[in-house]
């Protein structure tokens, strides 16, 4: 059967657009507590699952061994909008670990925020891989290699002793043992595995409770999720809904943006994991879809509630400041 409809667009009275799509919550024993669409189809994560391809960073010692600070252990974490704070705190990962960002190999965009591109141009400065979204994740990696003693060319290969650390770990947190025929290539590079929304949201649940992870990946989990919460800018950026979300939620909830319509959360309190993927791919479609879960899982402040809404609802304008429609969840996903 094909995905339900999630969201829908509309403008004045009439529904423009439709984003279908699946998701799964689950709880730290596997168990599904609310499933619509097909959530056992292996999907890309993406970057939704930095938070476990960070742990190697921990786990290695190498996150101690350079003195990493809170924020940086946040921007492992991140899909970042390359501002000069994110940029930064890259360079500054790199510095402890004896590189620079010649070593990164992610390669290099513009940021993706409007104000931070439009003024590294005006200053005649070039974009380099520091800007890059995942340049955060890759100094990760390289502090990572470094403490391992491990060669840094060719951090980015599936053989690399740093990415089959990185697979051992979402094996295990997801509980899916993904297949060779299961592997991509991230836009940064990496090797990314399909995993079935199913075994996201298990992995979700896990990131915030630690159950079954032991003593030591437990308090890793934990210990990135404090850096997070502490620093919910340095996971996205000026106006993204991760760092939106995370700013009124605090520790309450993690929440991490993949690329093409992915959309994964914890929410420790309740030991559960969110994991959404909408099939055409659409982002927009997939924070309404977390911040509807959000508003329904969640008991909110009014503050809280304030925060979350606006991204459950969102108004569309035209270019003129006018409100021509929004987008909405449907009947499917309130019910």
């Amino acid at each position: 059967m094909p995905d339900p409809e999630l969201v829908e667009v509309f403008r004045g009275p009439r529904v423009e657009s439709r984003h279908a799509g699946a998701l799964a919550v689950a709880d730290a024993d596997g168990g599904l507590v609310l499933a619509l669409g097909d959530v056992e189809r292996p999907v890309f994560p993406r970057s939704a699952v930095k938070v476990i391809q960070a742990l190697p960073l921990i786990e290695s010692g190498a996150a101690d061994r350079y003195g990493l600070t809170e924020a940086e252990l946040a921007l492992a974490c991140a899909s970042h909008s390359g501002e000069p704070a994110h940029a930064e705190a890259a360079a500054s990962m790199l510095r402890k670990a004896g590189l620079d960002r010649d070593a990164l190999e992610c390669g290099v965009h513009w940021p993706s925020n409007a104000e931070a591109s439009r003024a590294l141009a005006r200053s005649g400065a070039e974009a380099t891989a520091l800007h890059n979204n995942c340049s955060g994740k890759h100094s990760g990696f390289l502090c990572s290699a470094c403490a391992r003693g491990e060669a840094v060319a060719g951090y980015v290969l599936p053989e690399h002793p740093v990415q089959r650390a990185v697979k051992a770990a979402m094996d295990e947190v997801t509980g899916f043992t993904a297949r060779e025929e299961d592997r991509g290539t991230d836009g940064c590079s990496i090797p990314t595995y399909a995993v079935p929304l199913r075994a996201l949201a298990l992995g979700f649940a896990r990131v915030g409770t630690g159950r079954g992870q032991g003593p030591v990946r437990a308090a890793a989990f934990q210990r990135l999720r404090a850096a997070v919460a502490a620093n919910p800018f340095m996971v996205a950026g000026t106006g993204r809904s991760d760092t939106v979300l995370m700013t009124a939620l605090g520790p309450r909830a993690f929440t991490k943006v993949g690329a093409e319509g992915v959309f994964c959360a914890s929410l420790p309190e309740l030991g559960l994991g969110i994991a959404i993927k909408c099939d055409d791919g659409a982002g927009r479609a997939a924070e309404v879809v977390m911040a509807s879960l959000l508003l329904r899982l969640l008991p909110l402040s009014d503050a809280e509630r304030a925060a979350v809404e606006p991204l459950a609802r969102p108004v569309l304008r035209n270019w003129r400041g006018i409100e021509v429609g929004g987008l909405r969840p449907t009947e499917a996903l309130r019910h």
